[in-house]
This record gives structure tokens, sequence and C-alpha cells, in this order.
């Protein structure tokens, strides 16, 4: 069966998807971008700001679904441009260096653009029984 998760806390999309869907034990998190949840605009500042949101918002799905990053499976990245992929690496690292967990399996994939000219976006892959 599956479950299709919409949150209450970000963002409602603005194209027709879901947010996130239970199928088992998987969860599949659509691809976030950096949206503000306040102004539900793009935040601005390039790459390694726009991950910072990315991973921020992340965690409010996480913490509303009863997620944890132990549960973090996998992460599929689009960057749209590489030359600055050091600054989504910086806050990445950031982020998993401050917690005890590994970090999940990762891929990058560079595309020509993303929705509303984000420079990142980033599937999210849980498991939890």
């Amino acid at each position: 069966m599956v479950e299709h998760l919409v949150s209450k806390k970000l963002v409602p999309p603005k194209f027709k998807y879901s947010q996130m869907v239970r199928a088992g034990s998987n969860y599949y998190c659509s691809g976030l971008i950096a949206l503000d949840n306040d102004m539900g605009e793009l935040v601005v500042g390039g790459i390694g700001k726009e991950t910072e949101k990315i991973l921020e918002n992340l965690q409010v799905l996480m913490k509303e679904f009863s997620l944890g990053f132990e549960h973090l499976a996998f992460a599929r990245v689009f960057a749209a441009d590489f030359k600055d992929f050091s600054a989504f690496n910086e806050a990445w690292e950031a982020l998993f260096n401050s917690i005890n967990v590994p970090p999940p399996a990762r891929s990058s994939v560079g595309v020509d653009a993303l929705p509303l000219g984000a420079a990142v976006e980033i599937e999210f892959v849980f498991y939890k029984e």
C-alpha cells in the first residue's frame, strides 16, 4: 500500500506531486528546492545557502513524519552548475559533522535547469520498519 504524505509545515508544492510517499518501509521524498516557508519563494545566496535551507526543510519533514537521520538511506543531488559545488559540500558537511549519524549514500547529477531557477534540488529516500 502506498501512502501519500503532505506536510502541514512546509510550503505546499507549486506543482502537482506528493511531497513524500511511504511504500511499506520506504519513504520517498520528492526533490526539495530551497523554498522559504514564510514567503514561499526561493531563498537567495547561491548553492550553499540553498543547500542549508533544503536541509532545514528536510528536518521539518522528518520531524513531522517521525523520521530521523538514522532512517536516511540515500540522497540524489541535482546541481545546475558544478563550479560552486564546494559550497554545497560545505553546507552538507556542516550538518552531518554536527550529528552522530553517518551520512546517507549520495549521488550528484548535473542538469541544465531546475524548477524556479534553483541552483540545487535534492531527493531523499528513507527506510524505517
